[in-house]
């Protein structure tokens, strides 16, 4: 999960694991988080498809 720019800023985007497109702001979650997130609306990383790998698409 890749959190805003800030203290206490919201999830901007999920990614998987190994994705190469994390920054710095990322901090891990478990599937079940990562689907609740991108079930409520934060973006899916277009590079790694978290969306995809976890069985969640639109």
């Amino acid at each position: 999960m890749e959190g805003g720019i800030g203290t206490g800023r919201p999830q901007v985007r999920v990614h998987v694991g190994g994705c190469w497109d994390t920054r710095t702001r990322c901090r891990p979650a478990s599937a079940d988080q990562a689907r609740r997130a991108l079930a409520e609306g934060i973006e899916a990383c277009t590079h790694c498809r978290p969306d995809t790998a976890l069985g969640v698409l639109d």
